[in-house]
């Protein structure tokens, strides 16, 4: 366990905030966690940081309890397990998921730490992690899609002083730079990463400077306080002393052969607590889609679920956490044993969100969201330009794909969007200017979103004609398994991939794979899913199905999914589609909340035939081959 050094030994006294201070704190502490994004985002030089904003800031009191923060890394996990002093001027920096029990979750994500010192007291914690693009290792971009172990993955990173009392440790930087393919890029995302911590500390300085330690450190408990009295209401008011439910959902394969493979949450309430129990889900994969659940984390998923619908105004925190039990057993896909490989983990860390929505749904299904592109999908393209001005300079893009949003009680889900709201895309006019390739198209494809009283959101289809030779990576899911849709909404429809080569041939990729090369004139298609309706497609407005129709939305013949029959001008014919509604109720099975699409035997039986690819090996193969290693 880490020892924090401080030179004040004097305790802070807790004072009582009035609500305007605990205001005025409350809405500086979000200014601050804004400003340190913007900070990494003007100084960062890899695309996937500056241009799609692939980072997570945070912000802890003087324990490291996250008061706000976009994806409540864990800092108390990383400082139990630190092994040396920590004081003022120190930054830590980790990349290593396994010796911070999963605060970052693969070795991409370097997390940087540094304590908030005032008048020789530590008042509070900075933090932030960045996707860096690559970190070395066998592949491009450091995510082999058939990694065994951690080690194939790129530089691992263990905790350990970057900048000890203010001074830079440049041997030790430049022993880490000296395994990635753009060591520029990483010093420049990782300087904009420490920079960003040292902007939020002084801000807190600031802070303290106007208000007094007392104060300060006193509103921070009160914020935290409390998300814990709101929890505690929400969690007696919609679960039943006693009762347990539970929800499973799918990640397709494995990247090697194996899949799919089951994901099951569980929720049992016992008085004032709940909890979480991640027990069945399938053991962990010998290859690399791994999620190594932090318990913090599987916490700050189940809290977004329920306080921020109960009141999003008000500043998530790590405040309820001890009403929150997880159990999560070791040697499985959410709790991997070392060195399993974790690059791909993106997945799991989407399908959560799907998972906590399918179980916590249940409770009320007029507040259940379907389905929805709960990944992160990766594309990578490298190589050297082989002529022109620009011959034998080496390239590498890594870019993260979008798709489509469920569909909600509130509405239709949005069409080509991320998973995370803070994500942007790059822009079209960046990769032509920065890579050699042609951004053919970038448009939502008909249908995809599932149909329903509220469609879900459609994927995407972006075409990339590329214009060097070089190589391709994919990381995606949702190809096998199907975005279900709820309250009577269909499924979103799955992914699929495939490049058209200058040949005239078509070659149809997994969604897992790397090193495919492709030659100039080539034109993938990297074709998203989308997000699965919500609530009867009868009862959708048939004027806006035929408004949809009319931008390319819904195609004709997919009206139909609604009941909807228009005339040669495209225009809602009332008297058909009334008779159309009226014979499909009919002669449709009832409805329930859940619609998964085919039973999953069906779905392996006709993997090949429908999707060009052979169906994966059963997981139970993948787990004697995980114990005889």
């Amino acid at each position: 366990m880490a020892q924090i050094l401080e030179t004040t030994t004097e305790p802070v006294n807790a004072v009582d905030v009035d609500p305007v201070t605990l205001d005025i704190i409350e809405n500086a502490l979000r200014n601050a966690r804004y400003e340190m994004d913007e900070v990494l985002f003007r100084t960062a030089l890899s695309p996937g940081i500056r241009e799609q904003h692939d980072e997570f800031p945070l912000i802890g009191d003087p324990s490291g309890r996250m008061v706000v923060g976009q994806f409540g890394l864990s800092i108390p996990a990383l400082l139990d397990r630190y092994e040396g002093t920590i004081g003022e001027g120190d930054v830590l920096l980790t990349s290593d998921p396994y010796s911070c029990d999963g605060a970052i979750s693969h070795a991409n994500d370097w997390l940087v730490v540094m304590p908030i010192y005032v008048d020789g007291r530590v008042v509070g914690w900075s933090s932030m992690f960045g996707h860096m693009s690559d970190v070395g290792g066998k592949t491009v971009s450091s995510m082999p899609t058939d990694a065994h172990t951690i080690y194939e993955e790129g530089v691992v990173i263990p905790p350990f002083k970057l900048y000890a009392g203010g001074v830079l440790n440049e041997d030790a930087l430049r022993i880490i730079l000296n395994q990635v393919r753009q060591p520029d890029w990483n010093r420049a995302d990782l300087n904009g990463i420490v920079a960003a911590c040292r902007t939020a500390s002084r801000r807190i300085q600031e802070l303290c400077e106007r208000f007094g330690v007392d104060t300060y450190v006193s509103a921070l408990d009160a914020l935290l306080q409390r998300n814990y009295e709101a929890m505690k209401t929400l969690l007696t008011t919609i679960f039943e002393d006693g009762e347990t439910i539970s929800f499973t959902d799918y990640i397709c394969d494995d990247g090697v052969g194996h899949g799919p493979y089951e994901l099951k949450l569980s929720l049992t309430r016992t008085g004032e607590k709940v909890l979480l129990d991640f027990t069945g889900s399938s053991p962990q994969s010998p290859g690399p889609i791994n999620y190594y659940l932090n318990e913090n984390l599987a916490r700050m998923f189940f809290g977004i679920y329920l306080i921020t619908v109960a009141d999003p105004q008000i500043l998530w925190n790590d405040g309820f956490y001890p009403l929150v039990d997880v159990h999560i057993p070791d040697g499985t896909f959410w709790k991997p044993r070392h060195p399993a490989a974790l690059n791909a983990r993106n997945h799991g860390v989407g399908r959560i969100f799907d998972l906590f929505g399918g179980l916590l749904g249940q409770k009320n299904p007029d507040l259940l969201n379907a389905a929805g592109f709960s990944s992160s999908p990766h594309f990578m393209y490298s190589g050297h330009y082989v002529d022109g001005d620009r011959a034998g300079e080496w390239f590498q893009l890594y870019s993260i794909g979008f798709g489509g949003i469920p569909g909600r009680p509130i509405g239709d889900g949005p069409d080509g969007h991320s998973l995370w709201p803070s994500f942007v895309n790059i822009p079209c006019e960046y990769l032509e200017s920065y890579y050699p390739l042609r951004i053919e198209r970038w448009e939502t494809v008909p249908d995809t979103g599932g149909a329903g009283l509220h469609r879900g959101g459609n994927g995407v289809d972006v075409a990339y004609r590329f214009l060097q030779p070089g190589t391709i990576a994919i990381h995606d899911d949702r190809w096998l398994t199907y975005p279900w849709g709820v309250n009577g909404g269909d499924p979103g429809a799955r992914g699929r991939k495939w490049i058209d080569r200058a040949d005239g041939t078509t070659e149809v990729l997994p969604s897992k794979i790397h090193d495919v090369a492709v030659g100039v004139g080539d034109v993938l298609h990297f074709v998203t899913w989308g997000g699965g309706g919500w609530g009867d497609p009868l009862a959708r407005d048939p004027a806006l199905v035929a408004l949809e129709v009319r931008r390319g939305l819904v195609s004709a013949e997919g009206a139909a999914r609604y009941g909807v029959v228009l005339d040669p001008s495209g225009a809602v014919d009332g008297p058909a589609t009334d008779t159309a509604r009226a014979e499909l109720r009919a002669t449709r099975p009832e409805a329930g909340v859940f619609d998964m699409g085919p039973p999953l035997a069906t779905i392996l039986a006709n993997c090949e035939a429908e999707t060009g690819l052979p169906a994966p090996r059963p997981p139970a193969e993948a787990a004697r081959a995980v114990t005889s290693e």
